[in-house]
């Protein structure tokens, strides 16, 4: 059994129970996100898993597909940190600020390593997350006509509807090795509940072999409000408790959106010494998420200081 790997291990498992684990970050990240696999870290606008993107970076895992509709700063700090060879995604930016100058760099200077990109719409992304959770190997639409996507994407093909005889556009599903998201709460069953803007959580989660979900606490019941969305525990692989886990975003409910901090990294990642310092301090010399938030607020008391 030790020479199986350890993602095996844990579908394995799952077969004989299929109830979500609560474990710590670190080892949810050790045990299911290996080099060289697919994984999707989701969250809209708010709840992004920016605590989980770096476990991913200080365990220094490499070669990874990433996926996400809305590739924004923790994106921009594990392509930088060279976990990524590959990125299918929708649209990337540092979010009414500018650009990401980490994933430009790769992209023009192939700095820390290459990057290929695989661009789609949003509407195309969240239904291939739809197709993907339905167990289809591709998503239709009517799109991309007058579009120069499909020259530079060759996943998007032309196909004709056999009833209608309609030219509809194909693209293939998304289903990740893993997904990972951040919600508010879990009870001790594994359950999770997210309210909110939701964006493609929920299909993304269903769409993966595992799933990895970080919560603000652990509740012992959940008490849904209309509009809310509970993940049930079968489908969840683990819950880890991070408090704050998807800051600088915010989580309804708990914390605002540190709008400071995304307009200081735009300078922070600049320069790849200063990105470079900046991750070196923050990142991998703390043992965690929590250990990151006393380093950073340290940071900027001495910038105001």
């Amino acid at each position: 059994m030790s020479a199986i790997r350890k993602d095996v291990r844990y579908a394995y498992r799952r077969e004989l129970d299929p109830m979500a684990e609560i474990l710590p970050l670190n080892k949810a990240v050790e045990e299911l996100i290996h080099d060289g696999a697919h994984v999707a870290l989701e969250g809209f606008t708010h709840l992004i898993p920016h605590a989980a993107g770096h476990e991913i970076i200080r365990q220094g895992r490499r070669n990874l597909t990433l996926y996400r509709m809305t590739p924004d700063l923790v994106y921009d700090q594990m392509i930088g940190m060279g976990v990524a060879r590959r990125l299918v995604f929708s649209w990337g930016g540092n979010p009414g600020v500018g650009s990401l100058h980490r994933f430009r760099d790769a992209i023009e200077n192939g700095w820390p390593c290459s990057l290929d990109i695989e661009e789609r719409s949003h509407a195309d992304l969240s239904g291939a997350y739809v197709a993907g959770a339905s167990g289809l190997p591709m998503t239709l639409l009517r799109a991309y006509r007058g579009s120069d996507l499909a020259r530079y994407n060759q996943q998007i093909r032309l196909i004709t509807c056999p009833f209608t005889g309609e030219e509809l556009t194909a693209t293939p599903s998304v289903r990740p090795d893993v997904t990972v998201i951040h919600a508010q709460q879990a009870d001790r069953k594994g359950n999770v509940l997210i309210w909110g803007i939701l964006g493609v959580q929920k299909e993304a989660v269903l769409a993966a072999k595992n799933a990895i979900v970080t919560v603000e606490e652990v509740v012992e019941r959940l008490d849904p409000a209309p509009n809310a969305c509970v993940l049930p525990s079968w489908i969840i692989t683990a819950v880890c408790v991070v408090p704050g886990g998807a800051s600088p975003s915010y989580a309804q409910g708990y914390y605002e959106r540190d709008n400071a901090f995304y307009k200081a990294w735009d300078n922070i990642s600049r320069s790849r010494e200063d990105f470079q310092g900046w991750m070196k301090r923050h990142v991998l010399e703390t043992d965690s998420f929590e250990d990151f938030q006393k380093i950073k607020a340290e940071t900027a008391q001495e910038v105001t200081s």
